[in-house]
């Protein structure tokens, strides 16, 4: 079976998830948004070369991938609603406001 078609889709979502996080900061839902997307992506390479080497372990990575991903958003958008509540605004260029 041909593979390479995902492993492009896979490569497009990490670049687009990378370039999200590199390129936007401002506002920090879609940095969060960008790194779930890279992490995504990578989850997606775990099951493509599970599925070509027939072995059972990359989709196992790729549910922990998952697991640690919703983790790390469920605690990110709590952190971020606890920003907002103090601050009244969630723009990166501001967060240097916190060190004081």
């Amino acid at each position: 079976m041909d593979f390479i078609h995902f492993f492009f889709v896979s490569a497009l979502l990490f670049i687009i998830g990378v370039g999200g996080v590199i390129l936007n900061r401002t506002n920090i839902v879609v940095v969060l948004m960008s790194l779930e997307l890279a992490l995504l992506s990578v989850s997606l390479n775990f099951i493509i070369f599970s599925v070509c080497l027939g072995d059972l372990m990359g989709q196992i990575f790729a549910i922990f991938i998952l697991i640690i991903a919703a983790c790390e958003s469920s605690i990110g958008l709590a952190i971020i609603l606890v920003y907002f509540r103090v601050r009244g605004s969630i723009r990166i260029d501001q967060a240097s406001l916190l060190k004081s």
